[in-house]
């Protein structure tokens, strides 16, 4: 599953997209504890899951086909 980074979540990886080995279809809480095991150096940050574009909570499906991204808080003045 090919996931998009932005942020700091970009920064501590050195890339704006990684590719996880995941099944075919998660749940979106699944996917987190993928994404942390995967990359350790992300264990603890905080971001939510957009999967085609639109935040999704963690009961939501993801298929391998969705647009998935990470988005860490935003915070601005």
């Amino acid at each position: 599953m090919k996931v998009m980074l932005f942020a700091g979540l970009k920064e501590k990886t050195g890339e704006g997209r990684i590719q996880l080995d995941t099944p075919s279809s998660l749940t979106a809480g699944e996917l987190k504890q993928e994404i942390y095991m995967q990359y350790p150096s992300l264990e603890g940050d905080v971001f939510q899951i957009a999967c085609n574009e639109s935040f999704v909570k963690d009961d939501h499906i993801v298929d391998e086909n969705d647009e998935v991204a990470l988005i860490p808080p935003v915070s601005g003045g």
